[in-house]
């Protein structure tokens, strides 16, 4: 949370804590609702308290983008959904509760954008890198990395055995693993840039104004995911799951 600096106007610690208290209140009243329309006014208010908190606080963390997340989508707001759900995921990507809400919310889009071939196998010969969080999979190197020393150091005191052997190859070969699938994931969230469209419909483009021809038959719809590959004033270039480009309104978006 950020530091208590009232004589410069900025939300204290306290203050936090009573947005992020009344915030979770006003969600638990829309639970409670019966009546649709004050459901909805109680699941805006939340929404617009838990965006305060971010904006004002500085504060991210996984729990308060997926309470946020929740709360657009009880307000049909599916691609802020996506958006602060993805947000929560790249924050702790073992959440299963993350992941069974953004597969939800995921289901509703109206856009179905088929994954390329690769990626579908990458994601199930290798379940584990896209499955562990980063902290989890750092601690298991570090447990692979000591199982392996303590087996060799066994070994150097008591000669060498083939269950020696096997625990510091499997132990050794498991922290490599490990270690290079930190590594790529660094180098994915540093160098390639994701986003989710928000507007309720869009006509992608074949470049980087009105004039051009749509990219695809049909336009694209709030929800859909993507890969930024360039900005321009005003227009992103996206890639999406299948491999197809085309360039869409840079209002139209947002980054993960």
């Amino acid at each position: 949370m950020s530091r208590a600096t009232s004589d410069e106007g900025r939300t204290t610690n306290q203050d936090l804590y009573a947005l992020l208290n009344e915030a979770n209140a006003a969600f638990q009243q829309g639970n409670a609702a019966s009546d649709p329309a004050v459901a909805r006014q109680s699941y805006d208010k939340a929404v617009l308290l838990y965006e305060k908190i971010i904006r004002e606080g500085g504060v991210q963390n996984a729990g308060l983008y997926y309470n946020l997340a929740n709360a657009r989508l009880l307000t049909d707001d599916l691609g802020r959904a996506i958006l602060n759900y993805r947000r929560a995921e790249r924050l702790d990507s073992s959440d299963l509760n993350i992941k069974k809400n953004l597969a939800f919310a995921r289901s509703r889009r109206i856009d179905r954008v088929e994954t390329g071939t690769q990626e579908r196998v990458l994601e199930t010969l290798f379940f584990w890198h896209y499955d562990l969080s980063l902290r989890t999979k750092l601690f298991l190197a570090c447990l692979a990395f000591a199982s392996a020393c303590i087996a060799a150091t066994v070994m150097i005191w008591r000669g060498r055995g083939t269950a020696g052997m096997t625990i510091v190859l499997l132990s050794g070969v498991l922290a490599v693993c490990l270690l290079v699938s930190i590594l790529v994931e660094n180098h994915t969230q540093s160098t390639m840039r994701f986003g989710v469209i928000t507007a309720a419909e869009i006509v992608a483009r074949q470049g980087d104004g009105p004039n051009y021809p749509p990219s695809f038959k049909d336009p694209l719809h709030a929800g859909t995911e993507f890969e930024l590959i360039e900005k321009r004033p005003g227009w992103c270039h996206i890639r999406l799951s299948d491999g197809t480009e085309g360039w869409i309104p840079e209002d139209t978006a947002e980054q993960v």
